[in-house]
């Protein structure tokens, strides 16, 4: 005997292909951020460490080049409040909600009690009264 498919075998298949794919999407996001952040701080501080390692071998590091790429490095510590906001929507919500500077301008989002009485009907007035109440 053979027992027919029931229609929630596909439906589960799709619901677990979705869940997949976004969570791929948020790794392959995540890996992307990362790799761009190690790439940064790779390309910026491994001649500093490169130069810093010859200067104690032998000395042959003029001062003004080793100036250079320190600052190179510095750079790279200026970039990471940058390069985190564009890859990151948590970190850029946070910055938004802790540095003035980075706020949106937008509505403020209505209270509970707004919507509630939105919803039942009882019209502007009423919601007007409630906040004098209040």
């Amino acid at each position: 005997l053979q027992v027919p498919c029931g229609l929630s075998e596909p439906v589960a298949g799709s619901e677990s292909r979705r869940f997949t794919n976004k969570h791929s999407r948020k790794a392959l996001k995540a890996s992307l951020t990362l790799g761009i952040l190690l790439g940064m701080f790779f390309v910026a501080w491994l001649p500093f460490f490169i130069t810093n390692v010859m200067q104690a071998v032998c000395g042959c590091v003029s001062a003004g080049f080793f100036d250079v790429l320190t600052w190179l490095g510095y750079c790279n510590s200026t970039m990471n409040p940058i390069i985190y906001p564009l890859f990151m929507r948590d970190f850029k919500r946070a910055m938004g909600k802790y540095l003035p500077c980075c706020r949106r301008t937008r509505e403020p989002r209505p209270s509970a009690i707004s919507l509630s009485m939105r919803n039942s009907n009882s019209g502007p007035h009423a919601a007007t009264s409630l906040k004098n109440v209040l």
